[in-house]
C-alpha cells in the first residue's frame, strides 16, 4: 500500500467524510456526542449542536479553553463539522467572527453556519485568507492527521495579525507504538 503524503491525506478525507455521513458507524477514531462530552463539552452545548456534536472527531474542547474574547477574528482550521467554530462564535459576540475551515465538504454540509460562524472547504495548508487575518487559530487535532504540519503552521504564521495566537490540542504518542499497530489499516499515526 503506498504511503505518501498525499495518498495519507485522502485516507484521512475519506475516513472522515465518511464519519460525517455515518456518524453512528464503526470509525478509526472517537465520533460523536458522548465522546464530546468526555472531553468536557457541556451537554447544553452538545444539544443545541446535534448536527456537529453527532460528527464530532478531535481531541479536546479547545473552543471552551482558548482565550477568546468579543471582537476577535478566529480561523477554526480543522473545524469538520463545527462544533467549536459555533462554540467560538458566540465567544467572540459581538462584533466577532469566526471561519471554519475544513476540507471534508460531507463535514462541511454537517455544520450550520449563523451567529457570527462561517465555513469553507479549502486545505489547511494552503488557506485562503490574506495575510495578518485572524486574531487566533484554533487546532483541534487536525496537525498529528496531516502529513503537510511544516507547511500547515506556515500558513497559520501568515494569517494571523502580530501578536496573534495558535490555540490547539493534539494526540502526542509518548513511545513507539509495536510494528503490528503501526502498519495497521485502522491506525492513525502512520
Amino acid at each position: 500500500m503506498p504511503s505518501t503524503p498525499d495518498f495519507l491525506r485522502e485516507r484521512v478525507r475519506a475516513a472522515y467524510s465518511a464519519a460525517a455521513c455515518e456518524p453512528a458507524s464503526r470509525h478509526p477514531f472517537p465520533v460523536g456526542a458522548e465522546f464530546a462530552a468526555s472531553v468536557g463539552y457541556p451537554s447544553a452545548v452538545l444539544a443545541a449542536l446535534p448536527e456537529a456534536a453527532a460528527a464530532f472527531a478531535g481531541v479536546s474542547n479547545v473552543a471552551l479553553q482558548a482565550p477568546l474574547r468579543p471582537g476577535m477574528m478566529v480561523v477554526d482550521l480543522g473545524c469538520g463539522a463545527g462544533l467549536d467554530a459555533r462554540i467560538a462564535a458566540e465567544r467572540v459576540s459581538p462584533g466577532g467572527v469566526v471561519a471554519g475551515v475544513d476540507f471534508s465538504m460531507e463535514m462541511l454540509r454537517r455544520a450550520r453556519p449563523g451567529g457570527g460562524a462561517c465555513f469553507l472547504q479549502a486545505a489547511a495548508e494552503s488557506l485562503p485568507f490574506r495575510d495578518a487575518f485572524a486574531d487566533m487559530v484554533l487546532i483541534n487535532g487536525l496537525l498529528n492527521l496531516n502529513p503537510y504540519r511544516e507547511r500547515i503552521l506556515r500558513e497559520v504564521a501568515r494569517v494571523l495579525k502580530p501578536g496573534g495566537a495558535l490555540f490547539g490540542a493534539e494526540l502526542i504518542l509518548r513511545e513507539q507504538l509495536p510494528e503490528e499497530l503501526r502498519s495497521g489499516e485502522e491506525n492513525w499515526f502512520s
